[in-house]
């Protein structure tokens, strides 16, 4: 190209020297590219419906902070972990992509945050398998979300000190990846506080008929089930063990529940009198929480579930690094969030430096009946909202330095 054309291509004319005008143009600096990772089809399609919800709550509630426009591209899981892997994979080669969050399943944030770490890129997620930032941690993974061992410590070791006739626990477990992880931790937290682990009965992921594993929970002489799954595996367990009248023979604990969308699906006859683990809920009053349900209901006319929650978070957590970095260059962002103390939806939220692991709260409520529910979406009360992470002596996350 000679110099003519560059200047032309400069927005100069050269047609006529003596009536030369400069053009000044401004170059517009280009979109920061999101890409939420979600099962949008397929059988846990419902999930990416309210992720989709808690990033464009982020779009809206960010605003034009970065000076430059946010594009936001999905990417669908079908809830399947190759294709996962494979989707980001071609986001990766053919369109640079290097900033992802989401993902609801934990095997697919396993395999797909190692592609992004291999890339160099940054990838926000919020499910709970330990090893996450366990043993697979990378410099390029953070996560939102407390892992299975914060769930189970902050759920089940108050409800056994407040209840020290609970002597005996039957467990139902999900045979994935995840419910493994809630069942040896689980196991940990039972052993101390002398109480007998005397049962458990693995189901698979795609399990609906739930009466046998109930018929072996209600003739072990358990006082507790403790319920280790999650999403519709827990729905059917917990509409079946209604019928069977569970909540009359033993306490009923899920470690691990949704929230809201789950309520709503169950209904307070079922959910009354139970107890659950919540890493969110939209009754919590707290300063991040009030400005994200402002943002919320004035766009969706509704309350939010967790994944609404939970994708809000990564998404404004993420572009908050852009701005506070200056950058959209990944190893600048992993050094923004890293150590970051923040106003959360739980509370006052850090994010630990050698792992990647939010420390947040995690909530411990009891379902409500209906004759004292305030509105139509106050299933719960909260009995506490406490902390644990595994302390970085006893982690198993051994992360390359940068």
């Amino acid at each position: 190209m000679d110099r003519r054309s560059l200047l032309s291509v400069a927005g100069i004319s050269l047609a006529a020297p003596s009536l030369i005008v400069p053009t000044l143009v401004r170059a517009q600096p280009r979109p920061f590219v999101y890409h939420s990772v979600n099962a949008f089809s397929g059988p846990f399609a419902v999930s990416g419906k309210y992720s989709d919800l808690g990033v464009r709550a982020a779009l809206k509630a960010f605003g034009n902070d970065l000076g430059r426009a946010i594009d936001y591209r999905r990417i669908d899981t079908e809830g399947n972990p190759a294709i996962a892997v494979r989707k980001v994979q071609q986001a990766i080669g053919q369109d640079q992509a290097r900033h992802f969050g989401g993902a609801a399943l934990s095997n697919e944030a396993l395999a797909i945050m190692k592609e992004i770490g291999q890339a160099g890129g940054v990838y926000l997620t919020y499910v709970g398998a330990d090893e996450v930032t366990g043993r697979d941690c990378n410099r390029s993974t953070f996560r939102w979300s407390l892992p299975t061992y914060g769930a189970v410590h902050t759920v089940l070791q108050p409800l056994l000190q407040q209840n020290p006739k609970w002597k005996r626990i039957y467990t139902i477990t999900g045979q994935y990846v995840f419910g493994e992880a809630l069942l040896r931790n689980a196991k940990a937290v039972m052993q101390p506080q002398g109480v007998q682990h005397i049962g458990n009965s693995y189901h698979a992921l795609a399990e609906k008929e739930f009466s046998g594993y109930l018929g072996n929970a209600m003739s072990s002489g358990a006082d507790v089930l403790l319920v280790l799954n999650f999403g519709a595996n827990t729905l059917d367990l917990l509409r079946q063990a209604a019928a069977f009248g569970i909540k009359r023979r033993m306490a009923v604990v899920v470690v691990w529940f949704s929230g809201l969308d789950t309520f709503q699906a169950l209904g307070a006859d079922v959910t009354e009198g139970m107890y659950f683990g919540l890493q969110y809920w939209h009754g919590q009053d707290t300063p991040g929480n009030r400005a994200f349900l402002k943002v919320f209901r004035e766009e969706f006319k509704e309350n939010p579930r967790f994944y609404s929650a939970a994708d809000y978070q990564i998404a404004m957590l993420m572009f908050d690094a852009v701005r506070r970095a200056g950058s959209d260059t990944p190893a600048e962002l992993v050094k923004a969030l890293e150590n970051h103390r923040y106003e959360g939806l739980t509370g006052e939220e850090e994010i630990r430096a050698f792992d990647h692991q939010v420390v947040k709260n995690y909530l411990l409520v009891r379902g409500k009946g209906k004759a004292a529910m305030k509105d139509a979406d106050d299933y719960a009360d909260i009995l506490s909202t406490t902390r644990a992470v595994v302390p970085q002596a006893a982690s198993d996350c051994k992360m390359t330095p940068a």
